[in-house]
């Protein structure tokens, strides 16, 4: 028979938390605001809305370098901080991007395959990360190079879709405009998500970590 001290103890699991994985949340709660501006500006269509949701991602990625830079300055991880990172980044720089890019006009049925492709990608690299950090890792244990892009790295996508935001080049007037292809809808500046989303899992295309 178990004895109370044996008893896994009430909110346990938070109580596991150090500060570096409450950073980590901070990247995630970015994200998931970024998504909920969208959906904001989808109801009403206030500009405010959508500087929010693309503020709120450079924020996202502040959070993502800053809780590896206090682990490691703290000298304290927990069990649940790389799946914590590793979700995050999923919200964050692969689902938020996405829907920002849905939200702006590309909504057509092959924008569509386009974003989710890009997001499944992100999901394959950070799991291809996760299992491979090890084997990359030198004697320290450092990870020597990224396998690939790093997903963060779609933020470049958000800087042009910000750019494109800014200077009235979305929805009807989207940059490089939309190509008609049997009962399917394409706007070619989708296809940067495609690249992206090639670039994070490429096997061959090596990035320095620093």
């Amino acid at each position: 028979m178990s004895t109370a001290s044996e008893r896994p103890r009430r909110f346990s699991m938070l109580r596991s938390f150090v500060l570096a994985d409450l950073i980590t949340l901070g990247n995630a709660a970015s994200g998931t605001l970024s998504l909920f501006f969208c959906l904001n500006y989808l109801d009403t269509h206030e500009r405010t809305y959508i500087w929010f949701a693309l503020v709120l991602l450079p924020v996202a990625l502040f959070c993502d370098v800053m809780d590896g830079t206090v682990a490691r300055w703290r000298r304290k991880h927990s069990p649940l901080g790389a799946d914590l990172d590793s979700l995050a980044d999923v919200i964050s720089f692969g689902v938020a991007p996405a829907v920002l890019g849905y939200t702006l006009g590309l909504r057509g049925a092959l924008d569509m395959v386009a974003l989710v492709f890009f997001v499944c990608c992100g999901i394959s690299r950070l799991a291809r990360y996760n299992v491979t950090a090890s084997q990359l890792s030198d004697e320290s244990g450092k990870v020597k190079y990224y396998q690939g892009t790093p997903i963060p790295s779609s933020l470049i996508l958000v800087l042009i879709l910000g750019v494109l935001f800014s200077t009235g080049r979305v929805h009807e007037n989207l940059w490089l405009g939309a190509w008609q292809l049997g009962p399917a809808v394409l706007h070619p500046l989708s296809l940067l998500f495609v690249l992206s989303g090639n670039a994070m899992i490429s096997a061959t295309l090596r990035i320095p970590k620093p």
